[in-house]
């Protein structure tokens, strides 16, 4: 089940609200979590062992962190046995699909396994529980007396598939106790309708032209058309993301928590550096507090410094998924990042105008490497984006990118604008109840519209 889909918007969410409402506070956590696990059980019949993984990791966090709490002459073996639970499940589900194929291309004889299916959300309920077991051991949080509220800290389905990435300290206080007005869940549902409207309207459309461009393969379209597909896949992953994210903060806000913001308009950085405190937010606070930091950080010279970023932009390729783009993508990431420490960053930050050049050459062609997993496939790419390097500019069809660009520059046109600010300052403007109830019901029903006639695709970050 995903969030845009009608199964979603005009089933789960009338029923589960309707009894969460209804019921006392004092079960309030229980509807919720039973809530949360049909969300999860739902999108897991196929594979019903991703339930059961799910239900194992929340029992063996909870009980490593009573643990450690009760046993100080056992922190350090309870800690590495919760890690190596979190990490043996990850190599397993997400990691052995491609250990296996590089293992039969190099030896033919190696046994082949069954494939497996990736669980949904496994990264994001992974690096909750490792979050949560390191902050008790380090002392920087009690470890939770509750089952239900460990549980549902865990599995909140707001944010259980694909984020934000939340640690135990932020929602503390309201597993306990928490205050749901009115204003609170009106304002949720807008802001949940916000995020439905930026990816069913504007991320699933240009999405399109990404993948007809896989389609026709990369060999038979001109540069200006490859230029538009990688640009077309940039609006996609952001807006794809953001969407989910605002979502999630919208249901957050409607349950009583305050969900922490994941994006902040990366799209007009003037550096990588500052692109990613602004993208996945959450993902990198996670890497800083949990990798970076316990390796030194920025205390041991440079030397350690460059050493400590590139392991965590190496983690960060990983994590994202199985394939050598993806570690491509994560050192590709550490270069960019290491010359901007060194050399470039003050410059483009006190150029404004240069910034913004650099940047919407670079995001495009990191995008790329991130989402073409065949390397053969990715390197004819970039021989039709810098056609120096290939056949030249043009392809069969000369004209191909008007063809495409007549279909889809409004969705760029709108990419664009909705990647600034303006857009959401005059949406913060509105102070006018009716008007922004106007507003919210064109694009719930639009919304709702596309999802009929099939337009929901599924959220690329579930892969992760």
């Amino acid at each position: 089940m995903v969030f845009s889909s009608l199964q979603f918007v005009l089933l789960f969410m009338p029923i589960f609200f309707t009894c969460f409402y209804l019921v006392p506070d004092r079960w309030k956590n229980i509807i919720l979590l039973l809530g949360s696990f049909t969300f999860y059980y739902v999108g897991t019949t196929q594979a019903p062992v991703h339930f059961l993984l799910l239900i194992m990791s929340i029992i063996v966090d909870f009980l490593v962190g009573l643990g450690m709490e009760k046993k100080n002459d056992l922190k350090k073996p309870l800690l590495t046995a919760g890690v190596l639970f979190h990490l043996i499940s990850l190599c397993i589900f997400k990691y052995s699909n491609f250990i296996c194929a590089e293992l039969v291309k190099a030896f033919p004889d190696f046994p082949i396994v069954t494939e497996m299916i990736l669980p949904v959300g496994i990264s994001f309920y992974t690096f909750q529980g490792l979050s949560y077991i390191a902050d008790v051991y380090r002392g920087k949080e009690k470890a939770e007396k509750s089952l239900l509220r460990f549980a549902v800290y865990i599995s909140m389905f707001e944010q259980l598939i694909a984020g934000p990435i939340v640690t135990y300290g932020q929602v503390r206080k309201e597993l306990k106790s928490r205050s749901i007005t009115v204003r609170d869940a009106i304002s949720g549902m807008e802001i949940f309708t916000f995020g439905l409207g930026l990816k069913v309207l504007l991320a699933n459309p240009i999405w399109k032209l990404w993948s007809q461009t896989l389609a026709i393969g990369f060999d038979c379209i001109s540069t200006p058309l490859a230029w538009m597909a990688v640009l077309a896949y940039s609006f996609h992953i952001y807006f794809d993301f953001f969407g989910y994210s605002l979502m999630a903060i919208g249901l957050g806000k409607m349950l009583g928590f305050r969900l922490p913001k994941n994006f902040d308009h990366p799209y007009i950085s003037l550096t990588m550096t500052e692109f990613w405190r602004r993208w996945h937010i959450t993902l990198g606070s996670w890497f800083r507090e949990y990798v970076y930091i316990p390796l030194g950080g920025n205390r041991c010279g440079t030397a350690r410094t460059l050493l400590n970023l590139l392991i965590v932009w190496l983690l960060t390729g990983i994590w994202h998924g199985a394939g050598y783009n993806f570690i491509l993508w994560g050192f590709l990431l550490f270069v960019i990042i290491m010359i901007e420490k060194l050399f470039t960053g003050r410059f483009l930050s006190e150029h404004a105008f240069l910034g913004h050049i650099y940047m919407m050459i670079l995001i495009p062609l990191t995008w790329a490497v991130f989402a073409v997993s065949d390397m053969d496939q990715l390197r004819l790419l970039f021989t039709r984006l810098f056609p120096f390097f290939g056949q030249g500019m043009w392809s069969i069809f000369r004209y191909d990118y008007l063809k495409y660009l007549g279909q889809y520059y409004p969705f760029f046109i709108a990419g664009i604008l909705f990647s600034t600010k303006l857009p959401y300052r005059l949406l913060e403007r509105i102070k006018k109840p009716a008007v922004t109830f106007l507003l919210t019901l064109a694009i719930l029903i639009a919304s709702l519209y596309c999802m009929y006639r099939g337009f929901d695709d599924p959220f690329l970050y579930f892969r992760f």
